[in-house]
């Protein structure tokens, strides 16, 4: 299957962007405007406007930088800091240290606030805390101790940028989120249409065969009994078939922008795999596979080795109880295990049947399933009555799994 990725832009901090590119020029002239109006009472008033001159160059030509998180690079937000604090600091140089004390706004004044602004929504809370400090530092060193109104201020600033930052973070969140919503429900409107499609022929074509070898017999009714598994195969594909779990960009430097991506055929090495993907290929007609709605994450090696371990059990009810004989598989996700359970409809297992099958070198049970799920932490019980079918009941904790082979404390 062909990799395919599906962009849908639903950022709801695109808005926030927006709001900060208009900010950031209005503060800009604001400051500007300040200055004017009280440009004869700095004692060296070319250094303000030497620095108003690079804050309007800056200011305008960086706003491309400020649409999304993806254009605001930490290189472009570590200069814009540096902007600010500068002309925080060249505060006392073009203005006397008595207009200083009696309230002069700094040189950038409100605009230093859209620098905190644009880390909180780049990185989320924590890159506001770490703007915030520097710039209260500054202020506190431009006024030459900490006063009431700068002190309040500061505060402000720390509190807003954020309180914007979480709000950033919940909403990338509620956005991925979202997002596998709406993939989960594309797949569910594709599989009911894929359904009434092959309930329209496919499964009629089979059904129409598994009736017509049953009627003929001999070697049409073997054709017939295949014919039929393979419509409840089908069958159950269709009806519920596996939704391929979508990968979410969680990275804030891709603004937000959501991107639905299809799992190629060739599966990445590391990370966790889905049991459900292992175990569907035992589901037949003879097998039935019951198991959760969502994901069941485990790591590869751990999924690869319960799955062979459900195998086991499968072989062993075909060789003991019968090629025709029917089983069961259910999967459990607990919060503190995953837990699957397979069970038959055979004669059941004699009491002290598999002491006597260990001794005698059949090691199925001991090593095929029980020593797997030992190797992973877990365990693996078997009830048996004669007559009633057995059970096979296989537990792996999920934070107890470690990788087959490793030397762990066995006992």
């Amino acid at each position: 299957m062909a990799r395919r990725e599906r962009v849908m832009r639903m950022s709801v901090e695109q808005p926030m962007w927006r709001a900060l590119a208009g900010y950031r020029v209005l503060t800009m002239l604001y400051a500007i405007g300040l200055f004017v109006a009280r440009s004869g009472k700095y004692v060296h008033p070319w250094v303000a406007v030497g620095y108003y001159a690079v804050l309007f160059v800056w200011t305008l030509a960086t706003l491309p930088k400020v649409v999304s998180a993806a254009h605001c690079t930490r290189r472009f937000l570590a200069a814009d800091l540096a902007i600010g604090l500068t002309g925080i600091l060249l505060t006392p140089v073009a203005a006397s240290h008595a207009r200083i004390v009696t309230g002069t706004p700094t040189l950038p004044s409100i605009w230093t606030a859209g620098v905190v602004l644009a880390f909180a929504l780049k990185g989320g809370w924590r890159w506001a805390a770490l703007a915030s400090t520097p710039v209260a530092v500054a202020n506190i060193v431009q006024r030459g101790a900490p006063t009431r109104a700068t002190v309040h201020a500061v505060v402000l600033v720390w509190i807003a940028s954020v309180a914007i930052g979480y709000v950033v973070e919940v909403a990338r969140a509620s956005e991925r989120t979202l997002a596998r919503a709406l993939e989960i429900e594309a797949a569910t409107r594709e599989r009911e249409r894929l359904a009434r499609d092959i309930h329209d022929s496919v499964l009629q074509v089979l059904a129409m065969v598994k009736r017509r070898g049953t009627a003929l017999g001999g070697e049409a009714a073997e054709l017939g009994r295949l014919a039929g598994e393979q419509e409840v195969a089908l069958r159950t594909l269709v009806t519920g078939g596996l939704v391929p779990v979508s990968r979410v960009s969680e990275d804030a430097s891709a603004g937000a922008v959501v991107r639905a991506v299809e799992e190629p055929d060739d599966e990445p090495a590391d990370g966790p795999l889905d049991l459900r993907s292992l175990l569907a290929p035992y589901a037949c007609g003879r097998v039935s596979l019951a198991e959760p709605g969502a994901p069941v994450p485990l790591p590869r090696a751990a999924a690869r080795e319960l799955a062979a371990a459900v195998g086991a059990a499968l072989d062993n009810v075909r060789t003991h109880v019968g090629d025709q004989a029917r089983a069961w598989i259910l999967v459990e996700d607990e919060p503190d295990e995953i837990v699957v359970t397979v069970r038959d409809e055979g004669p059941g297992i004699p009491e002290g049947r598999l002491a006597q099958a260990e001794g005698e070198g059949r090691l199925g049970v001991a090593q095929s399933i029980r020593g797997r799920l030992r190797d992973l932490g877990g365990s693996a019980e078997l009830v048996s009555v004669p007559g009633q079918g057995t059970e096979v009941e296989l537990k792996v904790p999920k934070g107890a799994v470690r990788a087959p082979g490793d030397k762990a404390e066995q006992r």
